[in-house]
């Protein structure tokens, strides 16, 4: 059933500091909305919960993508579309511009922000896999500070966050160290387009002497949060590629995955598909 509108308030402060002033004064009772391509969609069903909303759309604070010479930070507010569009992301960071294409519709990269994308906090998102495997960093907003932290650190537990009650994700930081990288992504759902993940996988590996020097494994859907696959990591390290050490691989991947089964897919079905996602990445090297 429907909500009723009626029943709902929304506020649009003119600036980020008003915002942050509204979340430090009350906490408790305002749940940001930026683009709304998530909460429009509970709305529309009948499930959304929070009957306060205060308005991060058209926060220039929020949208901007800054590239300094050895760093791009992209702020929260920053839409699929701007991420698309963007020179040194499609250069540099490709696994993200992927994924902005995956995001619904083209109407929904218009509206939707890589900061709701991450802080919905939905292990099927298609932005983190790709945030994990680029080592990414998240720096945190209130009235009275900023803090940055690792994104791996970012999800707690199923659509639980580092972020406090006051707090607002103000812009994702990525290093230009890519070069000399090889890099995949890969999303398996039901459809070709608009389908929410069963599985995916991203991953970046630099190979030297033979030897697999360093490498960066990002899932979604394998546990209740995006996740980086240390487990796997560990055991591709400084390894050669060869039928054994991708065997190891897969059985490390599957070791340490936790997947559910639920109306899209089973348990089962997702842990093979990014054993074979891994060793599609592991042969190309």
């Amino acid at each position: 059933m429907r909500s009723n509108v009626s029943q709902y308030e929304i506020i649009a402060p003119a600036s980020l500091d008003a915002v942050l002033q509204i979340l430090a004064d009350s906490p408790d009772h305002y749940t940001p909305i930026a683009g709304g391509t998530e909460l429009m969609v509970a709305l529309g069903a009948g499930h959304l919960q929070p009957h306060k909303l205060v308005s991060l759309w058209n926060l220039d604070e929020l949208r901007f993508i800054e590239v300094v010479d050895d760093a791009i930070t992209i702020g929260a507010g920053t839409t699929f579309t701007d991420i698309r569009n963007h020179p040194v992301i499609a250069e540099e960071f490709p696994l993200l511009e992927q994924a902005a294409s995956w995001t619904g519709s083209i109407a929904n990269q218009n509206r939707a922000t890589i900061g709701g994308n991450i802080v919905n906090a939905s292990p099927a998102a298609d932005s983190p896999p790709a945030l994990l495997a680029y080592n990414a960093e998240v720096t945190l907003v209130s009235i009275h500070d900023e803090r940055v932290l690792p994104y791996r650190d970012f999800h707690l537990s199923y659509k639980k966050t580092a972020l406090a009650p006051d707090e607002l994700l103000h812009s994702i930081t990525l290093l230009r160290n890519t070069q000399g990288y090889k890099q995949y992504i890969r999303k398996v759902g039901t459809r070709n387009a608009q389908a929410i993940s069963k599985v995916a996988l991203a991953a970046l590996a630099r190979v030297n002497n033979s030897l697999i020097e360093d490498i960066r494994i990002g899932a979604a859907c394998l546990r209740e949060v995006p996740a980086r696959l240390t487990a796997t990591e560990q055991a591709l390290l400084h390894q050669p590629i060869t039928p054994k050490t991708i065997a190891a691989a897969r059985a490390a991947l599957i070791g340490e995955s936790k997947p559910i089964d639920d109306i899209r897919s089973t348990a089962k079905y997702r842990t093979g598909v990014a054993a074979n996602l891994l060793e599609e990445f592991l042969r190309s090297l």
